[in-house]
């Protein structure tokens, strides 16, 4: 053979291997860039959102929540990635956050070993115990219905302690850190595990000292915190009304009224309201209602503990309508005060 023919040999063998490198690195490019696009691409939208993996998912519900919420830009992807990493199967309930820039591998990690998010659940003032269930089945995962069973369970409010009237007011407000999966009977030993925290010896003590029980002292707390706008007044009002409970004088608590007649739009009671036949009726039933009348918030409660050590029996809200009151000792000196408030609503036309 020629070296001319030699050469033109050599120059085939290498362009036969130039062809064969860039076809190994064509389809390594091809694969390095599906395995990149499958576990290591941005897989997340912009804004941090949050995946609810409910208890008893299966793989093809986790798809369909993410397809229905927007949640990734490429769910092919992520459905790929899932079967090869066996996420079918290992699928933990609870709530993920999904920041922006995560990859399919990490969230199918955080998914497999079950590391949610915490929701940092905050509650009070919510006056009635199906307003509080509708409260909690928006940021927990069980229903409304399974929270309202379990508030009206017998059973489960006698292990408490409890009477189905008064276990409202086992759930102290404050904000808690829970995951969002927590079931509603270990949420439920979780509050009572926190009532228990917050009647310490301190608390109990002072409560005693006053000739109430804890409940009693929750109770008085709702109507306080039902009184008054401003907490600033809360340790004045209780001073009263226990003054009129150690007196053997009716509460006559007006939001007791307004409660026993289920119309939360009053603005003025009057005297058919005032007949209602109802244990939380106070200007009928003398004592403490059976329970509270909406959640007592904590300043309310330590209102009633610490209580302003006044004469006051009478109490009416200022013509003002600041949100204040009027306190009198005699009942001439109130009636004055309520003519003055009566005067002002009826100058406004308020009549109901």
């Amino acid at each position: 053979m020629s070296n001319e023919e030699n050469k033109k040999s050599s120059g085939n063998g290498s362009k036969i291997m130039i062809a064969l490198v860039l076809a190994v690195l064509a389809v390594g490019g091809y694969y390095g860039l599906k395995l990149y696009k499958t576990y290591f691409a941005p897989n997340t939208t912009g804004k941090e959102k949050y995946l609810y993996v409910r208890t008893g998912y299966k793989i093809d519900d986790l798809y369909q929540e993410i397809r229905l919420r927007d949640m990734l830009t490429d769910i092919s992807s992520f459905t790929a990635a899932a079967e090869k990493m066996g996420l079918q199967g290992t699928l933990k309930p609870g709530r993920y956050k999904l920041a922006k820039g995560m990859n399919n591998r990490s969230i199918i990690n955080m998914l497999k070993a079950g590391n949610q998010d915490p929701v940092m659940l905050k509650f009070q003032n919510i006056r009635k115990k199906e307003n509080f269930a509708a409260f909690l089945s928006g940021n927990l995962e069980p229903d409304s219905l399974t929270f309202i069973n379990l508030l009206d369970s017998a059973a489960l409010i006698e292990k408490y302690g409890f009477t189905k009237d008064n276990s409202y007011v086992m759930f102290i407000p404050n904000t808690y850190e829970m995951y969002w999966n927590i079931s509603a009977p270990d949420f439920f030993e979780r509050m009572h595990d926190e009532y228990n925290k917050f009647w310490n010896e301190d608390r109990k003590q002072k409560a005693a000292a006053l000739n109430l029980t804890p409940v009693q002292v929750s109770v008085l707390a709702s109507i306080v915190d039902a009184e008054a706008l401003y907490d600033k007044e809360m340790p004045i009002i209780a001073g009263l009304y226990l003054n009129r409970l150690n007196k053997g004088i009716l509460l006559q608590a007006d939001p007791t009224v307004i409660y026993a007649n289920d119309d939360f739009t009053v603005k003025r009671v009057t005297n058919a309201l005032l007949s209602v036949q109802s244990p939380y009726n106070t200007y009928k039933y003398a004592g403490l209602p059976p329970g509270p009348i909406m959640m007592p918030s904590i300043n309310a409660i330590n209102a009633v503990l610490n209580r302003d050590n006044n004469d006051y029996i009478y109490m009416c809200a200022k013509e003002d309508f600041s949100g204040y009151h009027n306190f009198a000792i005699t009942v001439q000196d109130h009636d004055r005060n309520a003519k003055k408030y009566r005067d002002a609503l009826n100058k406004r036309n308020i009549y109901k």
